[in-house]
């Protein structure tokens, strides 16, 4: 089996409405979806949803570097060498792997397609049989953000994730009307994006949220800043996870040695695809560090592929990978029983893939073949 064509589609999702962190706003989010076909008449699809801020990619490079650097290095191979692809894609591009994790997650689905098999069975088999969703409440007056819960916990939902990051007084404000109107019952994990940029200001936060016994407090300082983390870690009772700050093996070497979180939100857009997230799994799962996947706001191919590599490890004890819940119009057909998601058994990804939906959502696409 080769690889004899890589289609690339620059496509933009309408978002029911518009998602707010701390450094930006997006009324729509814009994607790169990879078509991968071999002489076998086999297809697979992958994704690509980078951000600026997280990994230094844009839409626009991303859809350039898969089209010029590494396209055309892999027509030709067998999509089955998942390792040796990773190698040329290293040798070829420093860096970019939300580029990298698009041609990745395609890779995996043509294996699945090709041996009829779900992609967790390729990552040792299924252990979780469903995941808890969690509702992500984008930044907002507190009563608004606390209306918002509150809709959402009636119809189901246990966990809610904050989007803060503004502020620190004005988050704090926040967090305690979210908590004042769910109740102690429905878990909050707050997810600051980097915002409150320092130690300091982070533990001047969480002391004054102590009676708001939150899950967890996640990358509250700037994303290089592993020893603010540490710092944190050893000022408060308040579980840290660590998001932004860990891309790859060297940063997770780094707050393995320093333990500088209580958990580490491993994203395919940050690492590189699926590939390279078990393995910073297994690095997780040997110094006893829980492990989150997180999301970019994906599609459903790069949620399904997150939620493939969720699925098959007992180390992963939590997801946030809802990003179809919030488009209007997707390009898959990733089915959620809110509050919760069970995986089909299909092969690959276990997607349908409208193509008519991928054609009207694309702004420009290009291809590489033999």
């Amino acid at each position: 089996m080769k690889i004899t064509e890589i289609e690339i589609f620059a496509i933009r999702l309408p978002l029911h409405e518009p998602f707010i962190i701390s450094y930006g706003r997006f009324d729509d989010m814009p994607s790169i979806i990879v078509k991968m076909t071999t002489d076998t008449g086999h297809v697979g699809y992958g994704e690509g949803v980078a951000d600026d801020h997280v990994t230094g990619e844009s839409w626009h490079s991303t859809y350039h570097v898969i089209k010029h650097t590494l396209a055309p290095k892999l027509i030709g191979e067998n999509p089955k060498n998942i390792e040796r692809i990773h190698e040329m894609m290293d040798s070829a591009i420093y860096g970019v792997p939300t580029a990298k994790a698009a041609i990745d997650i395609a890779c995996y689905d043509l294996i699945g397609q090709a041996l009829d098999v779900p992609v967790y069975d390729l990552l040792g088999g299924r252990y979780h049989e469903s995941f808890p969703i969690t509702h992500v409440l984008s930044i907002g007056s507190p009563e608004k953000m606390a209306d918002e819960a509150e809709e959402r916990v009636a119809m189901g939902y246990r966990s809610l994730k904050m989007k803060v990051g503004e502020r620190v007084m004005d988050d704090v404000k926040r967090i305690e009307a979210v908590r004042a109107r769910v109740g102690e019952e429905i878990a909050i994990r707050v997810d600051v994006n980097q915002g409150w940029e320092n130690s300091a200001n982070t533990l001047q936060a969480l002391r004054k949220l102590e009676h708001c016994e939150l899950d967890w407090i996640e990358q509250p300082v700037v994303a290089d800043d592993i020893d603010g983390m540490v710092e944190i870690k050893s000022k408060t009772h308040t579980p840290v996870m660590i998001d932004e700050g860990l891309r790859g093996f060297r940063e997770m070497r780094e707050i393995i040695a320093k333990r500088a979180a209580d958990k580490v939100n491993i994203k395919l857009m940050k690492c590189g695809g699926i590939y390279p997230a078990m393995k910073l799994a297994h690095m997780a799962e040997m110094a006893g560090i829980e492990c989150q996947v997180g999301s970019m706001v994906e599609s459903s191919i790069g949620s399904a592929a997150g939620f493939h590599v969720s699925f098959a490890k007992k180390v992963i004890t939590s997801v946030e990978l809802t990003g179809p819940l919030k488009f209007k119009e997707d390009v898959g057909n990733l089915q959620y029983d809110v509050p919760t998601i069970c995986l089909n058994e299909k092969p690959g990804l276990g997607l349908d893939i409208d193509e008519r939906q991928l054609q009207k959502l694309t702004v420009f696409s290009g291809k590489v073949s033999l």
